[in-house]
């Protein structure tokens, strides 16, 4: 399959259309939030609108990456390692995009977090939700996305196994004899979104920074022919037009997201409260 075939982006179909009843809508901007994402270009395809607005208005977001990205690459003589730092370092500019400090490298060390684990082999086992309990007790945020686990039919494993550690450690980060051993104040945050719902119930309007998730999504170079459907080496005219197709297929991707409540562009969620 070539480039120009491929069906990206991935990361952002929408499950079945509301059973009951209409949508809730933009939650009050939280003071803080923290997205946790499989893989490196996760949460800029699940909620980069959603964060990019909440930035603006003054939200400190926070990014947890649960694996290295490794597996990341159609080249089978591909240095992974090499593909490693360099997955690290996007996370790092998509999350400058979305902070809306392009030219900064000034990074605070909570903005993106990296738990480390291999690509293709994430496991909701016990130290994985210690040390997802541990960055939510440490952040304290007020809000967490991440996948929804119950999405039916979701192929990648590594998506399976984040949803269901980021849901299991809210209830450990909570909840104080839950891992006390790590000597942090439990904390209960208000709510949790989860992006690429089985029954979406929420949506956050993505009219005014859809194009800031593209920007913060093509920081994403190493993904731009496995991912994105946009050729690695085109340049000029040619690169210009394949970012514009892929920038096109996210908004009306979104857009679709949107037509649940009416909304020029949205990104659409199961929300959680009183959790």
């Amino acid at each position: 399959m070539t480039p120009a075939d491929h069906p990206a982006p991935s990361g952002l179909p929408v499950g079945d259309l509301l059973r009951s009843g209409p949508p809730t809508l933009d939650l009050a901007v939280p003071s803080s939030a923290l997205a946790i994402g499989a893989h490196p270009d996760d949460i800029e395809f699940g909620c980069g609108a959603t964060l990019a607005k909440w930035a603006a208005a003054g939200c400190r977001v926070h990014h947890l990456i649960l694996t290295d990205g490794s597996k990341g690459s159609w080249d089978p003589h591909a240095d992974l390692a090499a593909l490693v730092a360099e997955r690290a370092e996007e996370c790092c500019a998509a999350a400058r995009v979305i902070d809306g400090r392009h030219g900064d490298r000034s990074d605070p060390e909570d903005r993106v977090v990296f738990l480390g684990r291999a690509d293709g082999e994430l496991t909701n086992g016990k130290d994985e939700r210690r040390h997802v309990a541990a960055v939510i007790r440490r952040l304290r945020p007020v809000v967490i996305l991440g996948h929804d686990r119950w999405r039916r039919y979701r192929l990648h494993p590594d998506h399976q196994a984040a949803g269901a550690i980021t849901t299991e450690a809210v209830v450990a980060a909570r909840d104080p004899h839950f891992f006390p051993e790590l000597s942090l104040e439990p904390h209960r945050p208000d709510a949790l979104l989860l992006w690429e719902p089985d029954l979406p119930n929420h949506l956050e309007d993505a009219s005014d920074t859809w194009s800031v998730k593209v920007e913060a999504l093509l920081c994403h170079r190493s993904q731009f022919e496995s991912t994105m459907g946009i050729a690695p080496d085109a340049e000029g005219a040619d690169a210009d037009q394949a970012r514009a197709a892929f920038a096109d297929k996210v908004a009306r991707q979104l857009a679709q997201h949107g037509s649940l409540a009416g909304l020029p562009r949205a990104e659409a969620f199961h929300l959680m409260d009183g959790i």
